[in-house]
This record gives C-alpha cells, structure tokens and sequence, in this order.
C-alpha cells in the first residue's frame, strides 16, 4: 500500500526486492539526511487530493504525451501505487542537492526549475507544464536533487514513492519496467536540454 501524507511505511516482505528505497545507501550518505516526501509534504503545506480526481488527471495528461501513451492501456493500474496533493504558490517541493526519494508529477498549475551554479548565479532551467516528471533521477539513483522546483501557483501534483516503485517491480514487475523505461528515456531528453541549455549560459 503507498503511504499517505505524513504517514511512514512499515516495510515489506523481506524478501521483497529494495532496488529503490536502498538506492540512497549506496552513495554512503548518512540516513537522517534524506528527505521523503512525508515531510517535504507537511512543511511545503500538502494536503491530499482524491485519488480519483488525481488519477484522472493524471491519465488526460499521459495519453497525449508521445512516450506515456504507450501506458495507456495500463495507466489506472498506476493508482495504487501514486499519492496525489494538491501544494500552495511558492514552496519547494524539491530543494537542490538534497537526497530524496520520491518523484512529482504535476498535475495542474505552474512549477519552475532553478539551478544555483557553483558560480553563485541562478540559472532557469525550466518552466514545468502540466504533465511533466520532476525529480526521476533521484528515485531512479539515489543520488542528490539536480535543482531546485518551485511552485509559481497553487499546484496539484502526484507523487511516486521509492517504496511504491518497489512494490510495483515486486507486484508487477512488467509494468514497473515499463514505467522505468519510459522514466529513462525522459530523462535523457532532458538531461541534453539543459546541458545545452548550461552550455549558452555559460558564452
């Protein structure tokens, strides 16, 4: 079962596969660093949207997206596995550089991408639409935020725990490699955007 907001797993089988929530140990990081989204969640003031409605949504957006819509015949088997909110203007739902271990997936309004360069200047990565997956490299890794996301208007998004990423390989592990497939291939559309994106800022 995916947790709710400001709810903590209880853990799995343990011979269940932990190939997600056990990511982040293995960049030897200490624990109380990383950051869920149950408390991301209750300090950026989430509160739960209906599964329903969430799903829904989420279902409009993915079926006109070239690389989702190959999910759509499977997409409602997603809901079990995704928790919905809706968050205010102007919060972090991802910070930079911190370890997390979750992904959004906004749903309705505005969210922008920043990024603090080593230099000190703030770089606009990304301006997010409706549809759009934040923060997939640090479920998919383990590793630290790339930038930061921030709400520009009062959002609905859903999320994807590491822990429901396991549950689905464990469960349905035909439609969470299928999931990952399509997570990587986004990624790397993206991950070329915004180093050619770097690059011109940098001339």
């Amino acid at each position: 079962m995916k947790r709710g907001i400001g709810e903590k797993g209880d853990g799995g089988d343990p011979g269940d596969s932990e190939l997600f929530a056990s990511a982040f140990g293995e960049h030897g990081a200490d624990p109380s660093l990383l950051v869920p989204w149950d408390a991301r969640a209750v300090e950026v003031g989430a509160k739960r949207l209906a599964p329903r409605r969430g799903m829904e949504r989420l279902q409009a957006l993915w079926s006109r997206d070239k690389y989702f819509q190959h999910l759509q015949k499977v997409l409602g088997r997603l809901e079990k596995y995704f928790e919905f909110a809706s968050v205010p203007a102007d919060r972090d739902v991802i910070r930079q550089d911190e370890y997390a271990n979750f992904m959004i997936v906004l749903l309705d309004g505005q969210i922008v991408v920043d990024r603090r360069q080593p230099w000190g200047e703030q770089v606009r990565l990304a301006e997010v639409r409706p549809g759009d997956v934040l923060g997939e490299m640090s479920l998919l890794d383990g590793g630290t935020r790339f930038s930061v996301c921030t709400t520009l208007t009062d959002c609905e998004i859903a999320i994807l725990h590491a822990e429901a990423m396991d549950e689905m390989m464990n469960g349905e592990p035909q439609l969470a490699g299928a999931l990952v497939t399509l997570l990587a291939r986004k990624l790397s559309m993206r991950l070329r955007a915004v180093g050619a994106r770097l690059s011109d800022q940098r001339r």
